[in-house]
């Protein structure tokens, strides 16, 4: 599919200015009324993942829902994703693993992450990610400016390299009300967020992180890589 790159521009200029500083639940419906049939949920079942999964089971509970099941994620990860996709109700959760020829070719001994944590996180999420909503106008994530210092300056809606819209329905909520939203409609917890781990990847790149810092300290702790890779721009 080719992706219409203006019109996408145009639709992200004026969502912004309609919906910059609305509800989360506003965005999200705007969102998938403004591309039917061409939008997706990408989630990690992660830490914070059930309220956004929670405002879409509400709306729709038919949205496609995209996980990365990259194969080193945390056996605590899979249980909720089953669990939490149960518990709301969604209909649509796919799993997007990466090429097992891929995979063969170039970490076959599963230990890839241990020399270059950028190839492992291309193999096993951008790559796999990318031939998926390579089909869609655009794609929603659950990113908040609070969660980190690279997230800062986060929009509501923007545009991609590729065209594409990318849609961050909480972008302007903060901890306090995340946590009001999670108790007031009595969601479930991530079982790894009572041992201190306020964002979770896969297992051998996540680690507990100390009081006071930000919420993905704990993310490849030690080294200069930030993000994954599914939202680093990719432009020539």
């Amino acid at each position: 599919m080719v992706v219409d790159k203006a019109r996408n521009a145009a639709k992200v200029e004026e969502l912004n200015a309609l919906y910059r500083a609305a509800s989360p639940q506003t965005v999200l419906r705007a969102a998938l009324e403004a591309f039917p049939g061409k939008i997706a949920l990408v989630s990690s079942f992660g830490a914070e993942s059930a309220v956004l999964l929670h405002m879409a089971a509400q709306i729709d509970k038919t949205v496609p829902v995209l996980f990365i099941e990259t194969g080193m994620l945390f056996g605590q990860t899979l249980d909720y994703r089953k669990s939490l996709t149960q518990a709301l109700g969604l209909t649509d959760v796919r799993d997007i693993r990466p090429d097992p020829a891929e995979l063969a070719a170039n970490d076959p001994k599963n230990d890839l992450y241990k020399t270059s944590t950028d190839a492992c996180c291309d193999l096993r999420k951008v790559r796999p990610l990318d031939a998926v909503t390579a089909g869609l106008d655009a794609w929603v994530t659950g990113r908040k400016r609070f969660q980190a210092a690279t997230r800062a300056n986060l929009a509501v809606f923007e545009l991609t390299d590729e065209g594409q819209v990318k849609v961050n329905p909480l972008a302007n909520w903060g901890k306090a009300e995340l946590d009001a939203y999670t108790a007031e409609h009595q969601l479930p917890a991530h079982p790894l967020v009572a041992f201190g781990y306020p964002s979770i990847g896969c297992w051998p790149c996540t680690q507990p992180v100390e009081e006071g810092q930000d919420a993905r300290a704990g993310r490849w702790a030690g080294s200069e890589k930030t993000e994954c890779g599914i939202h680093v721009s990719r432009a020539s």
